[in-house]
């Protein structure tokens, strides 16, 4: 009797476990839909998905716009009719937070992240690094292009946990001859326009830095988001001797990093950013 006591129980939990985690998977889905909707009408005009937004509630982290609903209004209204182009090209979900990796034509051609956090299905907060679209690579590749299906949703956390080790390791520096314990030895595609395939690519564009007198230098990891495959991890450093935001996307398989892509963009003084909200502040 106690031992089909116990079974009945155990059954019981696992399918509240489940039944928790399908409505889990729901939630991000339905709000990953919203983001791309949202992104989009900045193209198409559409008013719908900006309902998306809580009115009452928009934190801007974008230091080029005012805080709040009025904010993004006013941030629309400036740019030249039929200008604007938007082709979202991933999304990743993360609990309450959505990742985009979009195209943008926006006062100019530019890659950009998106990060949006949700709160009772409407977004809340925003933040983004853009930068602009590189005309060549050193690689071959694009900013944006190689896969873009959200895989090995069973591995999201120990794949966050690899990229955050990894950050904390080789990109802060607490260790970073255990490089090779993070990026694949034979496979690294690397999307940043500088940068050539590979781990000798990356060592041949560091050392270039470094022998300009600019290295590259990353103080503080912010975040790191993940869904499957995808990991995304934003930090502040130096780039080019100006204060940074990095934004870098890093998809893994079997346990290695093998494709990077990235945005790095200029920290503005808070005295001239539009609102008081910071570039980072999760």
């Amino acid at each position: 009797m106690h031992k089909f006591l116990t079974i009945t129980v155990l059954t019981a939990a696992l399918a509240t476990a489940g039944s928790a985690q399908k409505k889990t998977n729901k939630m991000e889905s339905n709000n990953k839909q919203k983001v791309t909707a949202l992104l989009k009408s900045i193209e198409t005009g559409a008013t719908e998905p900006v309902g998306t937004i809580n009115a009452n509630k928009y934190i801007q982290h974008n230091q080029a716009v005012a805080d709040g609903l009025a904010g993004f209004g006013a941030l629309l209204q400036q740019l030249p009719a039929g200008s604007a182009k938007v082709n979202t090209v991933r999304v990743l979900a993360d609990g309450n937070y959505v990742a985009a990796h979009t195209e943008y034509h926006f006062f100019g051609p530019k890659i950009g992240f998106d990060i949006f956090r949700f709160e009772d299905g409407k977004i809340v907060e925003h933040w983004d690094n853009l930068q602009e679209t590189a005309t060549s690579s050193a690689s071959g590749r694009t900013q944006t292009d190689g896969p873009t299906e959200v895989t090995d949703m069973d591995k999201t956390e120990a794949n966050k946990t690899l990229v955050k080790n990894m950050i904390n390791d080789v990109f802060l520096g607490a260790n970073p001859s255990k490089i090779t314990d993070y990026i694949s030895t034979t496979t690294y595609n690397q999307h940043n326009p500088a940068v050539k395939d590979g781990l000798a690519g990356l060592g041949e564009a560091l050392q270039q830095l470094a022998a300009a007198g600019m290295p590259m230098v990353y103080e503080k990891n912010h975040l790191i988001l993940g869904e499957g495959n995808f990991v995304l991890a934003v930090s502040e450093g130096i780039f080019m001797k100006e204060k940074v935001s990095f934004y870098d996307l890093f998809r893994v398989e079997e346990g290695k990093v093998v494709e990077h892509w990235d945005t790095i963009e200029k920290i503005v003084p808070p005295s001239d950013a539009k609102n008081g909200n910071g570039k980072f502040n999760f």
